[in-house]
């Protein structure tokens, strides 16, 4: 199994600290935001990982996680030249997967607690993808998902009128399945190739299961949402939970 992180963008909700650096790169608590899902995906045994940014801020990017040593991995980087989309920074990485199952993390997403349980359950998925799911006070701002006992069955974007409280985060499984699903896929009316598109035909095939995060989590793209990171970073002394 590989791990991807997805640390492009241009973080323009956080401008002006985005204005000299990468938004991943912003400290959570003792540490930069992107050593966060590295740790994740080390802890769940995942040492081959890929870390795609923009043009803009590969060097730093390059100079602060260096080949992988510190972290006990190895990186691979790449590249995405301009902002089109998650699903169309994971069609990059379509090599580098050969043929292997992969965790795919967005990098400026924390959890409190070790994603480990829920990659140990993807392994046992005989095919098909896992998302991981949380619970929230106001889902209107995420993508919305509808269940049944083991698969999502709906994902609806930013619904005025929710179905649920579970929305999607920043933690996606995939078998090599993926890169032939985004083939098909077309841009959105931003003119981006959208993960829920793809996530959308794997709930068309019944494919598409899920887990349940626990403890907290946090989305640091927003000034607001990035405060929160960076408390339960600094309580938890940027260790992850088991």
């Amino acid at each position: 199994m590989k791990g991807i992180i997805l640390a492009g963008g241009q973080g323009v909700r956080l401008n002006p600290l985005t204005e000299i650096t990468n938004k991943h790169l912003l400290p959570v608590g003792k540490e930069p935001m992107i050593w966060h899902p590295i740790k994740q995906l080390v802890g769940s045994n995942i040492t081959e990982i890929m870390v795609i940014t923009s043009t803009h801020h590969m060097g730093d990017i390059v100079n602060s996680l260096g080949s992988g040593k510190r972290f006990g991995c190895n990186f691979t980087y790449k590249v995405q030249e301009e902002a089109s989309g998650i699903a169309h920074a994971l069609s990059l990485c379509e090599q580098f997967a050969k043929g292997d199952k992969i965790v795919v993390l967005l990098g400026d997403n924390i959890f409190e607690y070790s994603i480990k349980p829920h990659v140990q359950a993807f392994l046992e998925q005989d095919s098909g993808a896992r998302v991981l799911l949380k619970e929230v006070d106001d889902p209107r701002r995420f993508g919305v998902a509808a269940l049944d006992e083991k698969h999502v069955i709906e994902i609806e974007e930013k619904p005025a009128q929710p179905k649920s409280n579970h929305v999607v985060v920043g933690c996606y499984m995939y078998g090599n399945q993926v890169f032939d699903l985004i083939r098909k896929i077309e841009p959105s009316l931003r003119g981006e190739l959208e993960i829920t598109s793809v996530n959308n035909l794997y709930i068309q095939q019944r494919q598409l299961q899920y887990s349940f995060v626990k403890g907290r989590w946090a989305d640091a793209g927003t000034f607001s949402s990035l405060n929160e990171a960076n408390q339960l970073m600094l309580e938890n002394d940027n260790r992850i939970l088991i």
